[in-house]
């Protein structure tokens, strides 16, 4: 049996004018082809739908019973074809994002809430985990995209995996102390002016931020005596309200109320804390297209 949904649509406009010409004219066809292929989809379900007499025109039993199933047919192949555009939009679907937790103090939030209004039937869903976590899980497929800092990725070991990484917003790094430290009362500090003081900072086996920070000491003239190391921004921000050190921390973190902290710029050659997106080109994903015009709407 070969009936296609054309010959589905040719048969409910025949069936709706009640009018062979009229049909062809709301189809913009003439009225042989019209007829040509009622009768062929008539020969191809082996009955008759239309009962033709000089003076009626009317749908037989079997007619009536396909207009409806006919309507239903076509009212859901259109729902399937504007689904399936919605997908290659990038309107529809999920988007499984990988972050730090730090980076949710920026801009990320708003971000996340314009791409909710622009894009509202896709769900998504934030996975708060380090770099090393999210690098494996864009490699396994468990996350989409991944958002965290510095340093840059080598390129040949992105490509090697099939991912890309894109500097999506600046950011520099400050000082963070106590209330009550010698410091606090200052504008602005250099980075050599807590060389003696104890570092609190993120767990040095995690994540390769931490330690590029500490080779940023190295280089501006002394070697960070390390305290105590955290999983979690908020704990070492905990420690050092508690007056047990100093961290270095991105600048968004002072948008936040820390009690008793105060958060200090560098003045020269600050240490950056950009944030960087890493996503797969191995798979075409309408969503995580979708949401990156969100990050650069010119690109």
């Amino acid at each position: 049996m070969s009936i296609d949904l054309k010959q589905l649509k040719y048969f409910l406009a025949v069936a709706e004018e009640k009018s062979f010409s009229r049909a062809a004219e709301r189809l913009h066809i003439s009225q042989p082809p019209l007829s040509q292929q009622i009768m062929k989809l008539e020969s191809e379900l082996g009955v008759r739908l239309f009962a033709r007499t000089t003076r009626t025109f009317e749908l037989t039993v079997a007619g009536k019973a396909l207009m409806g199933e006919a309507s239903d047919l076509l009212a859901k192949m259109r729902m399937t074809i504007d689904t399936i555009r919605q997908i290659d939009r990038g309107e529809v679907g999920r988007l499984r994002v990988g972050i730090v937790g730090s980076a949710m103090w920026g801009p990320i939030p708003s971000l996340l809430e314009e791409f909710q209004t622009k894009f509202p039937r896709v769900t998504w869903t934030l996975h708060e985990s380090g770099p090393n976590v999210q690098y494996e899980a864009l490699r396994a497929k468990q996350i989409d995209v991944g958002f965290w800092r510095e340093p840059k990725l080598d390129e040949d070991e992105l490509k090697h995996d099939n991912l890309r990484q894109e500097l999506c917003f600046r950011e520099n790094v400050c000082v963070a102390v106590n209330e009550h430290h010698p410091l606090a009362t200052q504008p602005w500090i250099e980075l050599a002016d807590i060389a003696d003081q104890p570092m609190l900072t993120l767990a040095l086996d995690k994540s390769a931020f931490p330690r590029y920070l500490i080779q940023c000491c190295i280089k501006a003239g002394f070697q960070p005596t390390i305290f105590q190391e955290a999983s979690e921004p908020q704990t070492l921000l905990a420690m050092v309200g508690a007056g047990l050190g100093v961290a270095l921390m991105p600048e968004t973190t002072s948008r936040i109320g820390w009690p008793g902290v105060i958060f200090l710029p560098i003045k020269t050659n600050a240490p950056s804390a950009n944030l960087y997106i890493t996503y797969t080109t191995q798979d075409d994903a309408p969503v995580v297209r979708a949401f990156l015009n969100i990050l650069n709407p010119t690109a």
